[in-house]
């Protein structure tokens, strides 16, 4: 354990034998050992490498939370589940600034910054266990509320707060504090005066903007993550000054019939394709793929101003109702977009695919393209399908059948390779011309977007691959097998439906799709679905690579996305670079390194974006849902926490809370095995996955929270019994974390007043 921990997580069961000189016989005795150590929880496995459980990666992202005695600053990681790994470690930070950080800009209490983590040789009780050094500061962040301004008749105000954990705590603002901040405006304000009696006080700081001219609710989340959406003089000047890339140093492709496969309302259109059968004897019935990418490396040059600020957002974030780019929308949908008929630069990968789908081997070129037909998914499904429009007409022979005889044999072989096959559909906001929601649909899913998906994850692959023979540093897009105690959870869940899991080991993606396929037809085929995806750890950016478990791949790297990921520039320049494709590559001075910090920066701006997405849309949704409270829905039990019950609604997918003070008229406990609440007396049980029904009581539009109440009984079973973890303190002390949970000691019935949040 000594040893595993003084390599930061940077060894394997190869490092550790040559370390204690064990061979033969004794690596079996190893593994076994290793294994037990897994079992115990005491080590974390990443792919093939180990690391004590719950330790911090050498490069973390981070907040600074407070000082210690010696009035140094103490930082935690900002992503850290204490569930799996208890309370979060503490970084001791070094004042002195580490190499490439200015000297004046020093972190303070508030502050997200990137650190480089040590552990700590010797730790106090209670005090710090690693020791970091600010590798940069992030975003400053002092203390705000942000929220919407309501003007009151007398000119003073009340701002509603947009976070759910606040929603219907108003905060009171007086005429003079108010900056003169308009009805509907988006604020950050300070919070003045907390009494014991009354709305707390606060005073506008800033006027964000206005929903109502604006007519954005994408507005509150791009403040509220500090999502970087207005663009510096110098990036924007970059560039409208780029000149169109010229043909040299290309290879000419204009006469490829390359097409674009998009949505309909795409604006950018970064990937195209091609295929055709390839005439090598050698490879009968085999098929030659074509993948070119936007050559986005052409305009946007490292520690360009451009460059720095692509950096800085990490990813496009897509809102229903508006898109805040990566790159302005001279390089996104002008010079880079790939436009039908028009010259545009790419970077282009031909795969030589086999009968059976296996790719046999594959090139890169720098090139010129020309875009033969800009096409819709369901354009180009509806000609396969037999319904070819002027468009696709002449198309359909040439160019879409060998695309999808290609895709054919694609299949096969990823059929064959089994990646994580979950089956959870995805609905899509329709928006009104004022910007509020018209309805929700779910798209259908199409094999023309499966087959631009296959395209790419086999582009994706080549990318990766050729950096490695080429030992050109990247950035891979990993994502790692479940945690042990992910895994124990799911499987005693299954056992309560009496399915049995294959125990950790050699554990694979079919091993979960053996489950999802044998409960696909059973009512609890939404709950396995819902509760195989929670088990899984998040797909990151990294500069090692531990394979990619929900694809069942080895090695994979975003490639295919530029426009919009600041991952794919990287690789894109990397290949230039390895490849000798010209002068825009990867600089040297982009080791593994300092592409590790990259990943985890822009790991966190996806997380970041996600998260901004996901509450655009409740926002919206709850909207949409306002004008209905005393309505009547069905769902299913999406979510189960010692509070209460989330529910997803069936029509629109709308997330909503039940209090667990409002269920029935018995205390409820929470059983963690079975996901479920239990009744102390009577055994009545809600269960995730259950579909239930509930009328709407509460809306709050600006934070995005919905309040449900149960309609539905729950399902019978055995009573918790009183002592049981959760039972009292579930339906009072805990429940006054949500709002309108029930006071301690008071008695719930089915219907009681209260307010609640998801």
């Amino acid at each position: 354990m000594a040893f595993i921990a003084s390599e930061g997580g940077k060894v394997g069961k190869r490092e550790i034998a040559r370390a204690f000189r064990i061979s033969g016989a004794e690596r079996v005795e190893l593994k076994r050992m290793l294994h037990e150590l897994q079992d115990e929880g005491v080590v974390a496995r990443r792919g093939k490498r180990l690391a004590r459980s719950g330790a911090l990666p050498s490069v973390v992202l981070a907040d600074v939370v407070g000082r210690d005695r010696d009035g140094e600053l103490l930082a935690e990681p900002a992503e850290w589940d204490e569930e799996e790994h208890g309370a979060p470690p503490r970084i001791l930070i070094d004042p002195a600034p580490s190499r490439g950080r200015k000297p004046g800009l020093a972190p303070g209490i508030g502050d997200r910054v990137l650190v480089r983590a040590e552990p700590l040789e010797e730790v106090e009780p209670g005090g710090a266990t690693h020791h970091g050094r600010v590798i940069k500061v992030l975003s400053k962040q002092s203390a705000r509320v942000l929220g919407i301004f309501r003007l009151l008749p007398d000119g003073s105000g009340r701002l509603v707060p947009v976070e759910k954990r606040n929603a219907g705590r108003e905060l009171a603002i007086a005429t003079a504090d108010s900056g003169g901040a308009k009805d509907g405006d988006l604020i950050s304000a300070d919070i003045i005066k907390e009494g014991r009696y009354g709305l707390p006080a606060a005073r506008v700081r800033e006027r964000l903007g206005s929903l109502k001219s604006e007519r954005a609710v994408s507005l509150i989340a791009i403040h509220a993550h500090q999502i970087p959406h207005v663009f510096p003089a110098a990036a924007l000047a970059e560039a409208e000054a780029a000149p169109a890339a010229s043909l040299q140093g290309r290879e000419d492709w204009r006469r490829v019939p390359l097409i674009t496969i998009d949505p309909a309302d795409a604006k950018d259109h970064d990937d195209a394709v091609h295929a055709e059968p390839d005439p090598d004897p050698a490879n009968a019935g085999g098929h030659i793929v074509t993948v070119a990418i936007a050559d986005v490396a052409a305009y946007v040059h490292p520690g360009s101003a451009l460059d720095r600020e692509a950096l800085e957002r990490g990813n496009s974030v897509y809102f229903p109702d508006r898109v805040v780019p990566m790159l302005p929308e001279r390089i996104s949908n002008d010079l880079c977009s790939l436009r039908e008929k028009e010259n545009r630069p790419a970077l282009a990968v031909r795969m030589w695919i086999g009968k059976d789908g296996r790719k046999l081997r594959h090139s890169f070129h720098r090139v010129m393209m020309r875009s033969a037909a800009k096409l819709s998914y369901s354009q180009a499904q509806a000609a396969i399908d037999g319904a070819p429009d002027d468009a696709t007409g002449p198309l359909l022979e040439p160019v879409l059948k060998p695309l999808w005889a290609a895709y054919a044999a694609l299949k096969t072989a990823r059929d064959a390779r089994g990646p994580l096959d979950l089956d959870l559909p995805e609905r899509k906001l329709l928006l009104k011309p004022d910007g509020t929601v018209d309805r929700v649909i779910v798209p259908p899913r199409l094999d023309a977007h499966r087959l631009i998906e296959e395209f790419m994850i086999q582009a994706n692959v080549a990318a990766a691959e050729t950096l490695e023979a080429r030992r050109t540093p990247l950035v891979y897009r990993v994502h790692d097998a479940p945690s042990l105690e992910k895994l124990e959870a799911l499987r005693e869940l299954l056992k309560t439906l009496d399915i049995e899991f294959a125990q950790s080991g050699n554990l694979r993606p079919m091993h979960f799709n053996r489950i999802l396929a044998r409960t696909a037809e059973s009512e609890s085929a939404s709950l396995i679905n819902e509760v195989v995806l929670r088990t899984q750890a998040q797909a990151e950016y990294a500069a090692e690579n531990y394979g990619h478990f929900g694809l069942n791949l080895r090695r994979y790297a975003h490639f295919t996305s530029p426009i919009r990921r600041y991952a794919d520039l990287i690789v894109h320049r990397a290949l230039i670079r390895g490849l000798d494709l010209g002068s825009d590559g990867l600089p040297d001075s982009a080791t593994a390194e300092t592409l590790g910090e990259i990943g985890a920066r822009i790991s966190a701006a996806e997380r970041r974006a996600m998260a901004a997405e996901r509450e655009t849309v409740d926002r919206l949704i709850a909207h949409f849902l306002a004008d209905r409270v005393g309505a009547t829905f069905t769902g299913r039990i999406a979510g189960v926490t010692r509070s209460g019950l989330f529910v997803k609604l069936d029509e629109t997918g709308a997330d909503g809370f039940v209090p667990i003070s409002t269920l029935g008229a018995e205390y409820f406990s929470h059983d963690e095995a079975a996901r479920a609440l239990v009744g102390e007396r009577t055994g009545e049980r809600y269960r995730l996955g259950d579909t239930v029904e509930v009328k709407l009581v509460e809306a709050a539009p600006v934070a995005g929270a919905l309040r449900f109440e149960m309609l539905s009984e729950g399902q019978p079973g055995r009573p918790a019994g009183r002592g049981k973890r959760g039972s009292r303190r579930a339906a009072a002390g805990d429940s006054k974390n949500a709002p309108g949970g029930r006071k301690k000691g008071a008695r719930a019935t089915r219907g009681s007043k209260g307010k609640g949040s998801r």
